[in-house]
């Protein structure tokens, strides 16, 4: 089985084209942070986080182009896929790349307005303008005994 999930930040817009029977297609990136830091990761210059490559196709690619950016969080799920080429300069080069199956938003509209400075407020409750079968509006439900 072929499964990976990850939850992290994209590193860049991301950016959709259209092949030529006019699938889209969006390539991204996305950061994601590790669990642990090495002992020797004051003295090293290995970030704390690593790097992946995302290619989302067709209703999922124009999903991510209309209402994602960089700096967004988001929870992936999808396949790895390793590809190789041979560069301009005649070298045999292979990657990896996370075919994006489902994405999805990780934080709430205002906190990725925000700059991230402060955590966003949960919702309030709208007050309740209806009434009951009895003509009472209290606000809140009743727990009945029965």
């Amino acid at each position: 089985m072929n499964k990976v999930f990850l939850s992290g930040n994209l590193t860049r817009d991301p950016e959709i084209r259209y092949t030529q029977s006019g699938r889209a297609m969006a390539r991204m990136g996305i950061a994601v942070r590790r669990a642990f830091r090495s002992k020797n990761a004051e003295n090293s210059d290995q970030p704390d986080a690593d790097f992946f490559n995302l290619t989302a196709w067709e209703k999922t690619a124009e999903f991510c182009s209309r209402y994602l950016t960089k700096g967004s969080r988001v929870f992936v799920e999808g396949r790895i896929q390793t590809y190789s080429y041979e560069g301009q300069d005649g070298v045999k080069r292979s990657g990896v790349d996370i075919q994006v199956e489902n994405i999805e938003f990780g934080d709430s509209k205002r906190a990725a307005g925000d700059s991230g400075s402060a955590p966003a407020k949960a919702p309030q409750k709208p007050a309740r303008k209806d009434y009951d079968d009895f003509g009472r509006d209290d606000g809140d439900d009743i727990d009945v005994p029965f």
